[in-house]
């Protein structure tokens, strides 16, 4: 159990939290509601504004700031949910008997060190569909070794 004094490590900076609630917020139906209003009210003052340049130029000037907002807020929600998967796999694999410490930080190799892992376990896999298919098990932790 970590202590108070550990634990305020763990405080997620205020972009973090920030770019946490705002991906929720923009993922929520009320959010798409809200956007769909605005469209819509866009498009029935068309006429009102006699679909001038103006009032094109109004949405895709809304549409573009919004997207390039939302992709940072995006990607740096992606970024550390993608770390918080990998931190806990390592975790997983750190604390399992007999398995490979090698494959902590997999995700740091190489696309060619990642491609001959991949051809390993695939081989596995293969063997794994050929002895059912004879009847026998697929359980057990064989050895992924390198030709």
């Amino acid at each position: 159990m970590l202590n108070k004094k550990k634990t305020a490590m763990y405080h997620p900076s205020f972009f973090s939290r920030f770019a946490k609630w705002a991906a929720y917020a923009m993922g929520h139906p009320v959010a798409f509601t809200a956007a769909l209003a605005i469209i819509l009210s866009w498009t029935l003052t068309g006429p009102m504004f006699h679909f001038s340049d103006t009032w094109q130029l109004v949405i895709n000037t809304a549409t573009t700031i919004v997207t390039f907002l939302m992709v940072f807020l995006i990607q740096n929600t992606q970024n550390r949910d993608s770390a918080a998967i990998q931190l806990k796999l390592d975790e997983l694999i750190r604390c399992m008997q007999g398995a490979h410490n090698a494959l902590l930080d997999i995700e740091e190799l190489s696309q060619r060190d990642l491609d001959a892992i991949r051809l390993h376990y695939s081989k596995l896999a293969s063997q794994a569909r050929k002895d059912l298919r004879r009847g026998l098990l697929d359980t057990g932790t064989p050895e992924v070794r390198p030709t």
